[in-house]
């Protein structure tokens, strides 16, 4: 894992100074709306912390600096550092213990499938490594569930994910449209299970896909016309009530949108 730099060490400009350059923090600032500023302000080191915590930073098991040193590099009070530690406490990142500190939770504690969580990641040069972990949950769910759509397909579930494969083939040469219709054309599927267990694993898998597009689609403007016929193929299989081919189908994607992940350029970063 590469850790974050050093330099993040050196204490940042206060935070307020940092946020009321933001044309939105200003606007927040001139009204006077505290509560709201406030937010901003603790939602801003809660995610430098978790950054940090998820870069390696601030490994499991070690422990945070203490309070008066964050509150003097964030340039903020007592009372916001409690409400950030809050939030990342909430995501299972750390675990505060009196006299003693607060300590960067196991990593097997993390909340792993947290959209903040995710994108620290993902922002941690982690890239391939960590989306091909994703790639193991979705071969586990995706295939089986491809199957299930197949056998209790229906006019309606099988309409739901032909209209995302539409626009899927509409939006195959953009970005933006293109990932919240694939986005869309998967959760579909797990849908038209009727299963309540996988419709309840739902947002978990949305959350998992949502990281891996962010990875896959990267750099890539469009869609291979290899991976948009592999969907139509699959709403093929599941249309027809062919679940063994589904099944099949759903998989070769799945290793293929892998291989496509693999030899994309690192993202760019700011």
């Amino acid at each position: 894992m590469r850790q974050v730099s050093q330099r993040s060490k050196t204490l940042a400009p206060p935070v307020r100074q940092r946020l009321e350059k933001s044309p939105k923090a200003a606007i927040v600032h001139g009204n006077r709306s505290a509560g709201t500023f406030e937010r901003h302000i603790h939602g801003f080191v809660a995610g430098t912390l978790g950054r940090e915590i998820v870069g390696g930073l601030y490994p499991p098991g070690s422990l945070l600096p203490n309070v008066p040193d964050l509150c003097q590099r964030f340039g903020v009070s007592r009372t916001v550092l409690r409400e950030a530690y809050n939030l990342l406490t909430a995501k299972a990142l750390i675990l505060a213990r009196p006299k003693v500190g607060t300590r960067v939770r196991p990593k097997a504690d993390w909340h792993m499938f947290d959209p903040d969580i995710l994108a620290w990641h993902l922002e941690a040069d982690q890239g391939l490594a960590f989306v091909s972990d994703l790639f193991v949950l979705r071969e586990m769910v995706e295939p089986p569930a491809a199957a299930l759509a197949a056998t209790c397909r229906s006019e309606a579930t099988v309409g739901q994910i032909a209209e995302a494969f539409a626009r899927m083939e509409r939006f195959s040469d953009g970005e933006a449209g293109l990932i919240e219709a694939d986005l869309d054309f998967h959760m579909a599927i797990l849908s038209a299970t009727g299963n309540p267990f996988l419709n309840a694993l739902g947002g978990l898998i949305k959350t998992a896909l949502q990281g891996t597009f962010r990875l896959t689609w990267e750099g890539a403007a469009r869609m291979h016309a290899d991976r948009l016929q592999q969907h139509g193929a699959i709403l093929d299989a599941i249309r027809k009530g062919s679940p063994e081919l589904a099944r099949r189908r759903m998989s070769v994607l799945l290793r293929d949108s892998l291989k496509d992940a693999s030899k994309l350029p690192p993202p760019k970063r700011d």
